[in-house]
C-alpha cells in the first residue's frame, strides 16, 4: 500500500465496517492508548468506537454516546441522521468522509462512531484533558488593574478576551499549523476596525507555513516577522494579560492565539508599546505618564550608562569635575584592566548571574542571585579587579533593565548595550554618536507587517498621539471610529 501523503488524504470510509477498521489500525498503528469498543447495535448493525485514552471524557462518553446507542428498540434502524439529531446527547456531530481528517479529530479530543453500512465516520467532539485554572500574571503583574492571565488552552484564552470585548463584530478565523503537531493558531480582530489587508496576509502567511512542529507562539512569531528583515527589536508583542490584548484588539490590531501556550501575540506591534504598561491605563494620567517618563530614562541608561563611563574615563576626562576625577583616578589606581574590558567582565558576570536566578528553583533562584551579585561584586572591588563605581554603573544599568515592561524589548536592549560599549571604547562620545544614529535609522528603516515600527511618532501621525509617548486624559482621546 502506498503510504504517500497524496494517497493518505485521499482515502474514504467505505460500508464495510471490516475494511474501515483495518484502515483505521493502519494509520494509527499499535498505540496502547488507543482505544477501540465494539458495539452491537439494533436491527443487528455493527459499530465501532475509537478514541484516546485521556484525551476525552469517558464519563461523558458512557453517558451521552454508548448509553443511548444501546437503549435503542430493536425495531428501529439507526442511520446517520436519527444519531445527529434524536440518539446522541451532545451539542455537536461532525460527519467526517476522510479517514485522516477523522485521525486529526481523534487526536484533539473526539471520539469516532463507525457503522456498518455507513459510509461515514461520526465524529464526537468530548475533550476531556486536564487544563490549568486561570490564575494572575507572572510575567506582566500590575498593583491595579484585572489580575486573570492567559492558560495553555487556546478555547479559555479566547473567551477570557471576549468576556471584554462584547462586539459581535469580533471574528476568529483558525488555522492549523505544523505538520506533526497541528497546532490550532487563531486570529481575533474586529471587523471592519482592523485592517483588512493585514488580515488577509496573516490569514495567507499561516495557511502557508510549512514547520513541522509549533511548541510556543515564538515560532509564529519568527516565521512571520524575520523573513524579509534580520534585527534585534521584536516586531510583534506578547502578553499573557487577557485584558492587554484586547485593548490591542479595540484599537484595530489583530490577535494571534496559539495553543498551548499562555501567550498572545499582537499586530502590528510598534516601539512605542513595548514601552507602554496595563497599569497606565488604570491610573491617573499624571502619574501614568510620570512612569512612562522614568521608562525612558531607564532605556536611556541601559543602553548608554556603561558607554558613557567607558568614554569619559578613557578618552573625555577633562568633562569631569576635578574632585569626581581624582576619585575615579584613586579607584582605578590599582586596576589592571582597562574600563572597557571592567566593564565587559561586570556586565558579563551580571548576565550570567541573572540567567541562573531564573533557571534555578524558585525558592532559591532570587536569593543565589542576589547574595552572588553582592558577594562577587564586592569582593571583585576589595581585589583590585574592577573600581567601586564601575560596580555601581553595572548595578544601576541591570536595575533599569528590569523597568522596561517588555522582556523581549529588555533582550533587545541588553545586547545593544555590549555594541555600544565597543564603540565607546575605540571612538569614545564620537562612536556613541555614530552609534546612536546608526541605531535610530535602523529603528525607522523597520517594518511591522506593513507598517512603519516608529510610528506614530516618525512617521508623525496626530490622530495616534493620544496613547502614543504619553498618555492623555481620556476625555481628551480621539475616539478610532470604524472603517
Amino acid at each position: 500500500m502506498n503510504n504517500s501523503n497524496d494517497h493518505v488524504l485521499d482515502v474514504s470510509f467505505s460500508t464495510s465496517l471490516r475494511e474501515n477498521k483495518d484502515m483505521i489500525q493502519y494509520f494509527m498503528g499499535p498505540s496502547s492508548d488507543f482505544c477501540m469498543r465494539e458495539l452491537q447495535l439494533p436491527k443487528q448493525s455493527q459499530a465501532i468506537l475509537y478514541y484516546l485514552d485521556g484525551m476525552i471524557n469517558k464519563q461523558d462518553l458512557q453517558q451521552y454516546v454508548i448509553t443511548p446507542l444501546l437503549e435503542q428498540s430493536d425495531e428501529t434502524k439507526i442511520t446517520s441522521a436519527s444519531i445527529k439529531h434524536s440518539i446522541l446527547n451532545v451539542t455537536e456531530v461532525v460527519y467526517e468522509s476522510s479517514i485522516m481528517q477523522s485521525m486529526d479529530h481523534i487526536i484533539t479530543g473526539s471520539a469516532l462512531l463507525v457503522i456498518d453500512d455507513i459510509s461515514e465516520g461520526i465524529l464526537i467532539p468530548l475533550p476531556g484533558w486536564e487544563d490549568r485554572s486561570v490564575t494572575d500574571s507572572q510575567t506582566q503583574s500590575a498593583v491595579r488593574g484585572p489580575q486573570n492571565a492567559f492558560t495553555e488552552s487556546i478555547a479559555i484564552n479566547r473567551t477570557l478576551v471576549r468576556r471584554i470585548t462584547k462586539d459581535t463584530r469580533l471574528r476568529v478565523n483558525t488555522i492549523k499549523v505544523g505538520k506533526l503537531t497541528k497546532t490550532d493558531v487563531s486570529l481575533m480582530y474586529i471587523q471592519h476596525l482592523a485592517d483588512e489587508k493585514l488580515v488577509q496576509q496573516l490569514t495567507e502567511q499561516l495557511q502557508q507555513l510549512t514547520i513541522d512542529r509549533v511548541l510556543e507562539g515564538q515560532y509564529i512569531e519568527e516565521l512571520l516577522t524575520q523573513k524579509k528583515q534580520w534585527t534585534f527589536f521584536p516586531t510583534c508583542y506578547n502578553s499573557d494579560r487577557p485584558d492587554t490584548i484586547a485593548a490591542g484588539i479595540l484599537d484595530g490590531k489583530v490577535a494571534i492565539f496559539i495553543d498551548g501556550t499562555p501567550f498572545v501575540l499582537l499586530a502590528p506591534a510598534f516601539f512605542t508599546d513595548f514601552l507602554h504598561a496595563a497599569e497606565d491605563n488604570y491610573q491617573p494620567f499624571i502619574y501614568s505618564n510620570a512612569i512612562r517618563l522614568l521608562r525612558y530614562l531607564a532605556m536611556i541608561i541601559c543602553i548608554l550608562a556603561p558607554s558613557i563611563y567607558i568614554s569619559l574615563t578613557t578618552f573625555h576626562q577633562d568633562m569631569l569635575p576635578t574632585q569626581l576625577l581624582l576619585s575615579l583616578a584613586a579607584q582605578r589606581e590599582g586596576v589592571p584592566f582597562p574600563a572597557f574590558l571592567e566593564a565587559l567582565l561586570m556586565e558579563v558576570a551580571f548576565e550570567i548571574l541573572r540567567e541562573a536566578g531564573i533557571r534555578m528553583p524558585r525558592t532559591i533562584g532570587q536569593a543565589v542571585s542576589i547574595v552572588g551579585t553582592i558577594v562577587i561584586g564586592q569582593a571583585a572591588v576589595e581585589a583590585g579587579m574592577v573600581s567601586a563605581v564601575m560596580v555601581i554603573v553595572v548595578a544601576i544599568t541591570a536595575i533599569s533593565s528590569f523597568v522596561i515592561p517588555s522582556y523581549t524589548l529588555s533582550l533587545a536592549l541588553r545586547l545593544v548595550r555590549f555594541g555600544f560599549m565597543g564603540l565607546a571604547a575605540m571612538f569614545g562620545f564620537y562612536g556613541l554618536t555614530i552609534g546612536m544614529l546608526i541605531l535610530i535609522i535602523h529603528l525607522t528603516s523597520l517594518q511591522t507587517f506593513g507598517f512603519p515600527y516608529t510610528a506614530p511618532v516618525a512617521p508623525y501621525l496626530k490622530r495616534q498621539q493620544s496613547d502614543a509617548l504619553l498618555r492623555l486624559p481620556y476625555h481628551n482621546k480621539t475616539k478610532k471610529e470604524p472603517k
